[in-house]
């Protein structure tokens, strides 16, 4: 640098941070070592950071991985923090039910025993919700308390709250007694994951209080962002957690959000996030930057200037592999191909977790779209099989069909960039103890970026199949069982002039609405369900758009999906001819042609009054037909 460089910048929000929670469910970070961490929050700093969150009170032997004990780490944190003159922060739940007896005195006490060990504390944040259902009757007290013991000891701490799974009268409540009362041991809100809307908390909340984001950088579905119009292969594999690098993603969602708070504190759980972070961090210091300036710094950083610009196209590319239907993105070939040149190119980057990370993703997107053509390939030759029952006899036809399907376990494809996956996934553990696998690394459940568990999970619908073809043996007349075996073989494929919709698939073609959350929302059996692939997509009201229709037929609407679906044509609510209310079960709405005189249509759902149940048991609409007569 020149002698007279002479820069001066103010960061655009005070707060600048990410939690690193030393815990189980963290993927990577029970692993690690008092100098990793050290190294890792040096690192963040020099992007920006000036914030750090522990999740405290974990037990010893709640991870084989644990390098030293929890309390010993929750100290070291606060000491790193200290050494940098960075804020030391810890997301503490209170007592899941404060009105039980001892349950709000047990909670202090435990807390002021974290306090008297550490050197440095900054934020208490206790969330209101997520864990826990308390009151804020019950809750406010104890915060009151729980502050004046933090002052005790940290006297220039502050207590945080959030109102995670606040319903109105419990939102209400809060407010009313910040209006009311204007308590002084109050620091700030925290707004989180199901947390009131941004704007409306900003606007209730007075203005002695600060305002702190925790947003959800780190999932990829059922989460706060999930990846919008997400390939459900890639659901179904990659899953909940896996290196998820989204920089323009993440860059629109912080312009959108972040305006409105006085900075944040990320929600993350494990190394898998990492571009996120610099990015967020960065954006913190100022909201204009250019994010491919951001990534290009990240790669100069971290690998080196000589291979900076090709590692930020390569990470831009591992964005668009996501973008939109798998099938026939040709991002993905050209994204690996990107990747194997700077794979070749420097062996000596070989060591590196974030490297290591970033070549993985690479060769697992290729895998998964060689696997998902394939096996898309084996079920339509299936269905091809399957409709010789008639001429072969029903029970060859479907021995046949199972064989062709389980080729996708016999005649395997693509093994060699499988091979690849697993050996930077080892390599991955023996860096930064990522846990990409269950049983083979011990990670804390299948949802915790165990992507090597997932990697060979059916991409069609062949476990479905396997289940309605033996109810089709069952049956007792070979006339149910070729009626069966037709509409199974033509469930996608209802012929001319007819139309089917996946409703929440990338690729469904007359659907207009956008799933709430990303698809793969139906999670059951740990992530493997036997239900048809399109059962586990779903919308709670979505609206589809059909064009030059045939204005001189009737159709028959047929939708699946689970619970109402109060369904309305051009605007009309239409009577059911059939009422079916369980998963792959059927409602049939018969539709006159006097409905649709231009040849287009508008199907739209009314919301079924169901605000009281969990969304779970909510109605939603996985599958839609129209038919013509």
């Amino acid at each position: 640098m020149p002698s007279t460089i002479d820069i001066s910048e103010t960061p655009e929000y005070g707060l600048r941070g990410h939690q690193f929670g030393y815990r189980n469910t963290a993927n990577s970070w029970d692993a690690w070592t008092v100098a990793q961490f050290d190294q890792h929050f040096r690192e963040q700093v020099l992007f920006g950071a000036n914030s750090f969150e522990n999740i405290p009170f974990q037990e010893p032997g709640s991870s084989i991985h644990f390098k030293i004990d929890p309390q010993e780490m929750e100290v070291a944190l606060s000491k790193i923090c200290d050494k940098y003159q960075a804020d030391y922060w810890v997301w503490t739940p209170a007592p899941k039910d404060l009105t039980s007896e001892g349950a709000h005195e047990k909670g202090l006490a435990e807390q002021e025993a974290f306090y008297v060990r550490c050197p440095r504390l900054n934020g208490v944040f206790v969330p209101g919700g997520d864990p826990g259902n308390n009151h804020p009757s019950a809750l406010i007290p104890y915060l009151e308390d729980l502050s004046a013991i933090l002052k005790k000891h940290h006297p220039n701490a502050g207590i945080w709250v959030s109102l995670q799974g606040f319903n109105q009268e419990k939102t209400d409540f809060f407010f009313e007694y910040l209006e009311n009362h204007q308590p002084k041991w109050l620091r700030g809100l925290v707004n989180g994951p199901s947390s009131p809307p941004l704007q409306a908390e900003r606007e209730r909340l007075p203005l002695r209080y600060a305002y702190r984001f925790y947003p959800d950088i780190t999932h990829t579905v059922r989460c706060h962002y999930p990846v919008a119009n997400w390939d459900q292969a890639f659901a179904l594999t990659l899953g909940r957690e896996p290196c998820n690098p989204q920089p323009k993603h993440y860059a629109r969602l912080f312009e959108r959000d972040v305006r409105f708070t006085d900075g944040f504190i990320t929600y993350s759980d494990g190394v898998h996030d990492d571009v996120n972070k610099i990015v967020w961090s960065q954006l913190g210091w100022g909201s204009k930057k250019n994010v491919a300036q951001v990534v290009l710094e990240y790669c100069r950083f971290f690998f080196g200037s000589e291979v900076a610009k090709k590692a930020t196209q390569g990470i831009l590319a591992l964005e668009k592999n996501w973008e939109g239907p798998l099938l026939n993105n040709p991002v993905v070939k050209e994204t690996l191909n990107l990747w194997k040149e700077l794979e070749v190119e420097n062996p000596n980057l070989q060591s590196n977790w974030r490297w290591q990370q970033l070549m993985m993703r690479a060769y697992y997107d290729a895998y998964i779209q060689d696997r998902l053509a394939y096996e898309k390939r084996l079920e339509d030759e299936a269905y091809a099989l399957l409709k010789t029952a008639r001429d072969k006899g029903v029970a060859k036809a479907i021995k046949e069909a199972l064989a062709h399907l389980k080729k996708a376990d016999s005649v395997p494809v693509s093994r060699d960039l499988r091979e690849k996956v697993f050996a930077y996934a080892e390599a991955l553990f023996n860096t930064v103890g990522a846990q990409t696998s269950v049983t083979k690394y011990n990670a804390s459940g299948a949802e915790r970026g165990a992507v090597l568990d997932f990697i060979d999970h059916p991409l069609n619908n062949r476990w479905w199949l396997e289940d309605e073809l033996k109810k089709i043996e069952e049956l007792k007349t070979k006339d149910e069982q070729l009626k069966r075996l037709e509409f199974i073989s033509t469930y996608e494929d209802p012929g001319e002039g007819s139309f089917y919709d996946n409703v929440s698939s990338a690729s469904a073609r007359h659907v207009t609405s956008k799933t709430n959350d990303a698809i793969d929302y139906l999670w059951e059996n740990n992530g493997l369900s036997r239900k048809r692939l399109s059962t586990q997509l779903f919308q709670f009201t979505p609206t589809l758009a059909y064009q030059n229709l045939d204005s001189g037929s009737d159709y028959l609407i047929r939708v699946s999906g689970y619970g109402e679906a109060l369904l309305r044509a051009n605007g009309k609510r239409l009577i059911p001819s059939k009422y079916e209310k369980g998963f792959e079960e059927f409602k049939e709405f018969p539709l006159s042609k006097e409905l649709i005189p231009n040849g287009k249509l508008n199907i739209t759902f009314d919301t079924p009054d169901e605000e009281h149940m969990n969304w779970r048991e909510q109605s939603r609409v996985t599958d839609a037909w129209l038919l013509k007569q």
